[in-house]
């Protein structure tokens, strides 16, 4: 049996008719244990549909999702659909008792048998999740972010195996964001806890995933670490999911020094470096597009436009003409 994959689906399709025939089409995965694997593509990909499938909630038309070697029920043959070792948390609150404290929306998940015990799984969860300070608020009066927080506390707080998380920080302050995606690792960590999430935001699965699985049309494009797959991306489609690229033909490209027998090259804003050589001065400034500690240039040459990464703010105004060094790029 230590052959048998954790979790995996075997050439599962799902499919909804229509104008543009939507869903997934023969995806074989295999989902590693004690592992982050973050699912991306485009709208409509079949990101959730799939997801949905790997919990039970959706029965595919054709293929066989297996947790440990046995069989996936879908609805039609479960009365309460959902794997009983796994639990979902999408970016919906929906189920939360608005009106209760966040201690008792947590703690109702768990049976009163034991108070003793039911109290202090509470309250390890409620610490996990750095949320005992607002453990006796009303859901009603919290922020998204912190309701967030309590619908993955009330999801964990049973030990699951396996927790599927559907575009869990949509609805989440970028200031909580951050914090709330490292509760997530330091869980896996510790706990072991499988995670499987859906996602559209680059940021969060390159931080967090170790495993990234990219889908197109409802078929897995490529799969690998999130490293790999952003510095080696091996379809476009990737690289253009993965980062704000430039995406340029090959006659564009020549306008950067590049040549190329492909049809496309694509460059990250990050792999360009600029010059004021008085002979290099090709480019003009046309935006100045103010992140923080860095700049986006919009730069434009003879209607090309590519953007540049600058690490020193305020250098550059716009009508400014300067050069640009490509230190690195791909080819499509």
């Amino acid at each position: 049996m230590a052959d048998v994959p954790f979790l995996e689906a075997v050439s599962v399709s799902k499919l909804y008719p229509g104008a543009m025939v939507s869903g997934v089409k023969e995806i074989s995965l295999e989902i590693k244990p004690g592992k982050i694997t973050a699912i991306i593509g485009e709208s409509g990909s079949g990101k959730s549909t799939l997801l949905r499938m790997l919990y039970g909630l959706i029965t595919p038309n054709e293929g066989t999702v297996y947790f440990k070697g046995e069989r996936i029920w879908g609805p039609e043959e479960k009365l309460i659909p959902g794997h009983d070792e796994m639990k979902m948390v999408t970016q919906h609150t929906d189920d939360l008792n608005l009106f209760a404290r966040v201690w008792d929306n947590v703690a109702a998940m768990l049976p009163s048998t034991n108070v003793k015990v039911k109290e202090e799984k509470t309250e390890a969860v409620l610490t996990q999740l750095n949320m005992m300070q607002m453990a006796y608020k009303r859901v009603a009066d919290l922020s998204g972010g912190e309701k967030q927080r309590v619908a993955i506390a009330r999801a964990i707080i049973t030990r699951p195996q396996v927790l599927f998380l559907d575009e869990p920080f949509n609805q989440v302050d970028t200031s909580f964001r951050e914090g709330l995606q490292h509760d997530i690792r330091q869980i896996v960590k510790e706990s072991g806890i499988t995670v499987v999430m859906v996602s559209h935001d680059p940021a969060e699965v390159l931080s967090m995933a170790d495993e990234l699985v990219v889908i197109r049309n409802g078929e897995i494009v490529e799969a690998n670490h999130p490293k790999t797959l952003y510095q080696h991306p091996k379809h476009l489609y990737t690289a253009e999911l993965l980062s704000n690229c430039n995406v340029l033909t090959a006659e564009e490209a020549r306008l950067c020094g590049i040549e190329t027998t492909k049809e496309f090259v694509v460059i990250y804003p990050e792999w360009i470096r600029l010059s004021t050589s008085p002979e290099s001065k090709l480019w003009t400034v046309k935006e100045v597009l103010f992140k923080g500690f860095y700049e986006d240039l919009i730069l434009d040459n003879n209607g090309v436009i590519i953007r540049v990464v600058n690490g020193e703010n305020d250098r550059f105004a716009v009508g400014d003409t300067i050069g640009v060094k490509i230190k690195k790029w791909l080819e499509y």
